[in-house]
């Protein structure tokens, strides 16, 4: 397949600038594959679709507020400086994205805060926007982090326009977030409420959680039209014991396993056996899943609706089957459906 089958029209006021009022009462869309039936909920209308021992993977990561808004020495030009990854704790070396890029070079100081008491130092070019930061901060590595957090704001996604807002902290993150390490948020975790987790609990419904932080490379563009040639930045992906015990119990008894949302999908499909079941699994996943791929684990999967020409996309394509996601997007589009980070939900089952 190539990048121009994922192109399609999406009309500007279908980005979701903010999400629902309620988690659980987005819209949700219900797509079945096998006989390609379309069906239009709410969110909560999801435990109807799931029984007792089915299993529901979750991805826990944590949101951190990456953005972080400084001044250039001399100059006094604002810079805005997006924390990617912590490369080195000791040295308190980060892999960032700064923007204007061209104003940034090597040796150049950043100032954050009004009393200027967090200071970066450029030490390296990575990519054409990305740098090597080494902070300097007078206390503790516990004082540091919290430092960053109280200078940072949520890391909405840069379609939307809006000045961030205090209530984005919370809703920027899933309810059952516990980790963190992430740049942008498992979006179709966003739709779960602490009442709707609960009510599938008392039904019986299992969840397995695992551990990827989602860093900006899932949004990377595809700049490639033969999708074999594109390369997945990398991110980091823990599975543990119990984790793959309820899952692959689920799996040996045939029950439905859902994976809620495109990065714990790819999570599992980043740790399987050669028997088809699901691995413990501790390091680094590049994994990106384009069609034609044979799932192994999940037969269920929660997403929102997605970008044209996205990784993401492609995914669902690769899951849904690729006709029947065109279908179901352009019902979408008609049916105002939102798209994105805050928008609507879909579901996919057999």
């Amino acid at each position: 397949m190539k990048l121009s089958h994922f192109n399609f029209e999406l009309p500007k006021e279908l980005l979701a600038e903010y999400p629902s009022e309620n988690r659980d009462e987005s819209k949700l869309m219900v797509v079945h594959r096998k006989s390609g039936k379309i069906e239009h909920k709410m969110f909560k209308d999801l435990i109807d679709y799931f029984d007792e021992g089915d299993v529901m993977v979750l991805n826990n990561t944590k949101v951190f507020p990456a953005r972080l808004y400084g001044n250039k020495e001399k100059t006094g030009a604002r810079i805005e400086v997006f924390l990617l990854r912590e490369l080195n704790e000791e040295q308190r070396l980060w892999d960032v994205l700064v923007d204007p890029a061209r104003k940034i070079r090597i040796g150049n100081k950043l100032y954050f805060g009004e009393d200027e008491s967090l200071v970066a130092e450029v030490i390296d070019n990575t990519t054409s926007r990305g740098r090597t930061l080494r902070f300097l901060y007078d206390g503790s590595y516990t004082d540091f982090r919290r430092k960053l957090r109280e200078l940072g704001e949520t890391p909405l996604p840069k379609y939307i326009k809006r000045e961030v807002e205090p209530e984005d902290e919370n809703r920027y993150q899933t309810i059952y977030a516990k980790y963190e390490g992430a740049v942008a948020a498992p979006t179709a975790g966003l739709h779960f409420s602490k009442h709707l987790l609960k009510r599938l609990e008392i039904k019986g419904i299992d969840f397995a959680e695992l551990t990827l932080h989602v860093g900006l490379g899932t949004f990377n563009p595809v700049e490639v039209e033969d999708l074999s040639k594109h390369k997945m930045d990398s991110e980091e992906l823990v599975i543990d014991e119990k984790a793959t015990e309820i899952v692959n119990n689920a799996k040996k008894n045939k029950r439905r396993i859902c994976a809620v949302g495109t990065t714990a999908m790819r999570g599992l499909e980043s740790a399987v056996s050669s028997e088809h079941m699901l691995n413990t699994f501790e390091g680094w996943t590049n994994k990106f899943i384009f069609p034609p791929y044979d799932f192994s684990i999940a037969n269920a999967m929660v997403t929102n609706f997605h970008l044209p020409k996205s990784t993401l996309l492609m995914m669902v394509s690769a899951f849904m089957g690729h006709d029947l996601m065109k279908r179901a997007y352009k019902e979408a589009i008609l049916e105002g459906y939102r798209f994105y980070s805050y928008g609507d939900a879909m579901l996919i089952i057999d």
